[in-house]
């Protein structure tokens, strides 16, 4: 699949990618209902099979869930790794109620919580929703 520049970036990223937002599952605020994690993982071994190099979730997406399941796919991946891309400022409580919140300490917590449950060092792209 051929790949473009992201923006002035070094990235090269195919121009289609894997959104991950339906995957985070139900309960919570802007939830596509239930989804089977098993076949979240397939489509996004699908994905990269076809080509696809990067995934783009987010923290808030099924409240954790959807980094969780990506976390799965790329740890049961054998090819080459995909950028993952990610995104704050969208904070939830217990009951699944979301705001945002932009200043400097929450999105550094949400950005550690990002990476530990993508299970991965570096996020590729950082975005603010």
């Amino acid at each position: 699949m051929e790949t473009r520049k992201l923006g002035n970036s070094d990235l090269k990223i195919t121009p289609v990618g894997y959104g991950a937002w339906a995957i985070g599952g139900s309960g919570w605020e802007f939830a596509w209902g239930p989804q089977d994690d098993n076949d979240s993982v397939a489509a996004i071994h699908r994905a990269l099979e076809l080509g696809v190099n990067w995934i783009d979730t987010a923290a808030v997406y099924g409240t954790g869930h959807s980094e969780e399941i990506v976390a799965r796919a790329l740890k049961e991946w054998r090819g080459a790794r995909p950028y993952v891309f990610t995104k704050c400022v969208l904070r939830w409580n217990d009951k699944g109620k979301i705001w945002k919140e932009f200043s400097p300490e929450p999105i550094r917590r949400e950005c550690e919580d990002s990476l530990r449950r993508l299970q991965v060092e570096t996020i590729d792209l950082y975005q603010m929703h």
